[in-house]
């Protein structure tokens, strides 16, 4: 059986009936015929979305109970063995319990793909993984249940299931959402009008951003070459030329007019290099392009206008936007130039924007097509000189006798014309020409095409050879302005890949996807081997042309040492640009061996790091959990010895001993527990709200009775927090600093609200922290100063700052003024725009 198809619900916020959307689709496929079973649905005590499970068969969910909590999860196990043919999971980005085979939701939604099993799901456009910035600008909560944006993209189909802000608002006000007691919350805080009005565009604009892939590729597989306009795409034609920037601040705000419009410059260069194009101009373009969210092009071409209009089919454009040609007016009769070119056969599909600026009418724009290295105009010009020309001389000729040696100069004068405008062949078709002309009509016999006198004859031929002379001076140095050209082309497209390589500017892909664009490939793929008999793997691909798994079986093979080749596919490029491919196919290497080495330093680093941890916690094991035993052993053995006679005095000393070391091992061994769990990513708050003054004294269990002073007011507002990671973070900070307070001074534990954050602060009056160590005491296994191995092993305020944090809070340390340390702990006060957040255990967010 294959792999199962994915339709996901997709929706802007909680509350917009994704589930009730995906029940539906359920039920009209039970109704025909389809085995579907709902593996996983959270209705939150809607009727009407209670009443669509009913007629569907439910799998039983699974129950898991993590610290004193049972959460219910969906039971795998028990779909798998099921097999249904369709799989209905809710909240696709939720956590699951500790414990469970997989951390994610999503990842349980893989297995049920891979088994072939079709699955429907929900998800919301905050919780996708990209987003997550973005979100937390809108909304100020971050998103700390997300899912993958890759794993939604893959999906088979999405479904926007959408709502207008007021009507998800009045959902919310009816109570058909959350709980009444929490609806005036939800209303002036994440549902604000703003908020959801940005969220829904947001989705909307995912969601058309797929659609257009979607489009594309169907274009592209079907090779449709007509413009459909689903969009505005707005293509910008740049020379390279500083009326670039113009251009491209015009065409944005373009785009910025038509929602989800699209900015895409392009530069075409000639294939021979022959641009005044400047490269720093064209940098500094390319970065404009980039601030304002555009992409940049860069392609190879020798017809300007075709391959702009080219261009901007494949792209699906819509408009072109392109600047006042720069050439003097007299140019003008040489040709229309690209501008009018452009607008002339973009069709009616394609609208064409000529845009004025100052450079107008300074110097040249975007150049015109190409015939010959001289140019098509100039070769036009050369064969009408010399071909028409010696006729029009011999007609004024007819008129005048100035003698055959004066006329003999005037016809060379003409092959010289022709030479310098056209080349070589022109210049021997005007002395050709020239020289029939000459006998016919002005050497005896006239009018006949014998030559009477051997002088003549002579004349001729010096009158031929001087034109082929003249001629091959006049090619040889448009041949050698072409190589001149081409080679400074060719180092200004070197210097700048090896820029851009050596900043790390480019990854691999990106790489490739220059060399595609730049020599016109369909695709352009990176292929290594181990050795010479191993098979070739892809290194890395761009481009949508055929998969290459060999270098013999593309249409371009580029060598890169032994077991390494660039290979191209789409046509043949000329011999001269392999030259210019070899640079890029060994940078393309230097890239992928840089990617590497990247990857490795990270997993040494991480080794390190982990060899750092192990090598604390060893010493942390050796000294300070042997310390305890110690004493609990000696103190026993002391009990157990039948030679002494211990007063009760000495026996109740010896329990506390006891006691002593035990409660400093449980500390230990908790706070040792605890960074695992941290480290191992597997703390999951259970986010209740709770007031403060229920919490914080029972953090004071492990300090001497009298050395904290509370000062938590009754009338601060409810926190948003998880009882049990609070009272071990503030435990443990608290711990601290009545271990660094001086005798008599004891600690203030103090509470103040501070708009919708609740902040405790716990202040000392010891020696302090200086400015920069006061991260570093945050960090595993560090202790500040010369505080001894007894003291613990250097967890505690990193298992608080890290159980903080999970919380949604921070935990910082100050100055104390006039002298010691003060650990601030800001934590988010309950109905805090924070309700898309909540969506731990037990109670899960809507859909």
């Amino acid at each position: 059986m294959g792999r199962g198809s994915l339709r996901i619900h997709l929706g802007a916020a909680p509350g917009v009936g994704k589930t009730y959307a995906m029940l539906s689709e359920a039920h009209r496929r039970a109704g025909r015929g389809t085995d579907c079973v709902v593996a996983f649905a959270e209705p939150h005590g809607r009727p009407r979305t209670e009443a669509l499970l009913h007629g569907l068969e439910r799998i039983p969910h699974r129950d898991v109970e993590h610290r004193g909590a049972v959460l219910t999860e969906m039971d795998l196990d028990a779909v798998l063995a099921r097999r249904p043919r369709v799989a209905l999971v809710d909240e696709l980005a939720h956590t699951n319990a500790p414990g469970s085979r997989n951390a994610k939701r999503w990842q349980d939604v893989e297995e049920l793909l891979t088994a072939g099993i079709d699955v429907l799901a929900t998800v919301n456009i905050q919780h996708l993984e990209s987003l997550g910035d973005v979100v937390e600008s809108i909304t100020g909560v971050r998103e700390r249940e997300t899912v993958p944006d890759e794993v939604v993209r893959r999906a088979d189909q999405i479904e926007l299931v959408d709502m207008t802000p007021e009507a998800l608002r009045r959902r919310m006000a009816h109570g058909n959402i959350y709980q009444p007691d929490k609806v005036d919350a939800a209303l002036s805080n994440y549902f604000r009008p703003g908020n959801l009005t940005a969220l829904r565009e947001l989705a909307l604009l995912w969601v058309a951003d797929r659609v257009d892939a979607h489009l594309q590729r169907y274009r592209s597989e079907h090779e449709v070459s007509a413009i459909w306009g689903s969009r505005e795409r707005i293509v910008v034609g740049l020379t390279g030329g500083p009326e670039g920037r113009t251009l491209l601040r015009r065409a944005a705000r373009l785009a910025e007019k038509g929602a989800g419009g699209e900015l895409l410059a392009v530069y075409i260069s000639r294939s021979d290099g022959l641009t005044a194009a400047s490269p720093g101009e064209l940098v500094e373009q390319r970065t404009l392009v980039e601030d304002l969210g555009g992409t940049f092009h860069h392609v190879v071409g020798d017809d300007i206008p075709a391959d702009l209009l080219a261009f901007a089919r494949g792209a699906n454009a819509t408009q072109i936007v392109l600047g006042s040609s720069r050439r003097p007016a007299w140019q003008y009769v040489l040709g229309p130039g690209v501008g009018a070119t452009v607008a002339r056969d973009s069709g009616p599909d394609l609208d064409v924007h000529i845009v004025t600026h100052e450079e107008v009418a300074k110097g040249r724009g975007l150049p015109g097509a190409r015939g010959a290295r001289l140019g098509r105009s100039r070769l036009a010009w050369g064969w009408a000189v010399g071909v028409a020309g010696p006729a029009a001389v011999a007609v004024l000729l007819s008129a005048v006798d100035l003698g055959l040696a004066n006329d003999m100069l005037l016809f060379l004068a003409l092959t010289v014309a022709a030479a310098l405008l056209g080349g070589l062949w022109p210049a021997l078709a005007s002395a050709a020409v020239g020289s029939l002309l000459l006998n016919y009509f002005y050497t005896p016999p006239l009018h006949r095409w014998t030559v009477a006198d051997p002088k003549n004859i002579i004349a001729i031929m010096i009158f031929v050879a001087v034109g082929a002379a003249v001629a091959s001076v006049v090619d040889l140095a448009a041949r050698r302005t072409h190589q001149a050209a081409r080679l400074r082309a060719e180092s200004e497209t070197l210097s700048f890949l090896a820029g851009n390589v050596l900043r790390g500017e480019t990854g691999l892909e990106d790489l490739l996807e220059r060399v595609r664009e730049t020599f016109g490939m369909e695709s352009a793929a990176l292929l290594e081997r181990a050795g010479d008999v191993e098979p070739w793997t892809c290194a890395g691909r761009a481009g949508r042309g055929r998969p290459v798994g060999r270098p013999e079986d593309a249409d371009v093979e580029v060598p890169v040492g032994d077991h390494m080749a660039l290979a191209l596919t789409g046509r043949v490029p000329p011999a001269e640009d392999r030259r210019v491919l070899a640079a890029y196919a060994a940078q393309a290497a230097v890239v992928l061996d840089r990617r590497r080495l990247r990857e490795q330093a990270g997993r040494a680093h991480a080794l390190a790091e982990g060899n750092r941890i192990r090598t604390a916690l060893l010493a942390a094991v050796s000294h300070d959990l042997r310390t305890p035993l110690a004493g609990i052993k000696a103190a026993v053995s002391s009990l157990r010895s039948e030679d002494v006679e211990w007063s009760p005095e000495d026996r109740a000393e010896l329990l506390e001993g006891i006691e002593d070391g035990a409660d400093r091992l449980d500390h230990l061994v908790g706070n040792l527990l605890d960074m695992s769990r941290l480290n191992t990513g597997t703390v999951t708050p259970l986010i209740r709200e709770i007031d403060l003054d229920e919490v914080v004294p029972m953090a004071l269990g492990g300090v001497p009775e009298g050395s904290v002073a509370l000062d938590v007011p009754e009338a601060l507002p409810m926190v948003a927090v998880d009882p049990g990671l609070l009272e071990r973070a503030m435990a443990n900070v608290i711990e601290n600093a009545v271990k660094y307070s001086p005798p008599g001074r004891p600690v203030l534990v103090a509470a103040s609200a501070l708009a919708d954050r609740v902040e405790v602060r716990v202040v000392d009056r010891g020696p302090g922290v200086p400015d920069e160590a006061k991260d570093h005491i945050f960090e595993p296994f560090q202790r500040h100063g010369d505080a001894p191995r007894g003291a613990g092993v250097g967890l505690g305020l990193a298992v608080a700052r890290g159980f903080a944090e999970a919380m949604g809070g921070t935990l910082n340390a100050e100055d104390t003024p006039g002298g010691g340390l003060t650990m601030a702990l800001t934590l988010r006060a309950a109905g805090a725009p924070a309700v898309a957040e909540e969506t731990t255990e037990p109670e899960r967010q809507p859909s």
